[in-house]
């Protein structure tokens, strides 16, 4: 059972999200702000976490930043009120991994969960597989029973990885970017439309899965 941490200084919400996660197979744990959510930390062992921003002793920036800085790397999921482009940007550079605004369909937290708990499994095995094709993030390589194995510049692998990571999900050029090269590089978007038309020739025969340009928006890959 996935452990859950929800730090949420409302008390009456908090306990709504654990009821949910409880009635969904998950074992919360609950967290009236970050510094208590650090005491919760410090004895438990903690699989994803749910915050808020706007908490007294410690913000929820303030408790993203200094997990990272710890090096804990598990799944965060920040709900809060507030909405604007540069309280989301300063969330994803503090890095949390996803971003609901409150109110929310409790359904959709939940399913957001799910699909957070899955890449965090893809990432702590670091091998991903789509049909017989095997991605191996240690090794850059991408091998398969129709296909020898063969190993990829780091981009172009991280880049494959990313999009195989998630099926049929559109990621922009810019969060591509962003992921790839850095979120300050100077690198031009033509740079990841050359890495992806490579990978395309890379894989054009394979009959697992295919890189599809989603016009004005990005690219995704899908499973043949």
């Amino acid at each position: 059972m996935f452990n859950i941490l929800v730090v949420e200084d409302d008390q009456e919400l908090r306990e709504l999200f654990c009821t949910v996660l409880r009635e969904n197979g998950y074992h919360p744990l609950e967290a009236g702000d970050g510094a208590a959510a650090l005491e919760v930390l410090d004895k438990e062992y903690i699989d994803l976490i749910i915050s808020d921003i706007m908490m007294p002793n410690i913000d929820g920036y303030t408790l993203i930043r200094e997990l990272r800085e710890a090096n804990y790397m598990m799944p965060i999921l920040m709900i809060t009120a507030k909405d604007s482009a540069s309280d989301k940007q300063a969330c994803f550079r503090a890095g949390i991994d996803d971003y609901m605004v409150k109110p929310i369909d409790v359904n959709e937290m939940i399913w957001r969960v799910e699909a957070l708990l899955r890449r965090s499994k893809i990432i702590s095995e670091r091998k991903l597989k789509l049909g017989d094709t095997v991605f191996d993030y240690d090794s850059l390589t991408v091998s398969s029973s129709h296909q020898q194995e063969e190993i990829l510049p780091q981009k172009e692998f991280y880049l494959i990885y990313k999009l195989a990571s998630s099926p049929n999900r559109i990621f922009t050029r810019r969060q591509l970017m962003d992921e790839i090269w850095g979120m300050d590089t100077d690198t031009d978007t033509h740079t990841l439309d050359v890495h992806i038309n490579r990978l395309r020739e890379r894989f054009r025969n394979n009959p697992d899965f295919e890189i599809v340009t989603v016009r004005g928006l990005g690219y995704k890959v899908v499973r043949k």
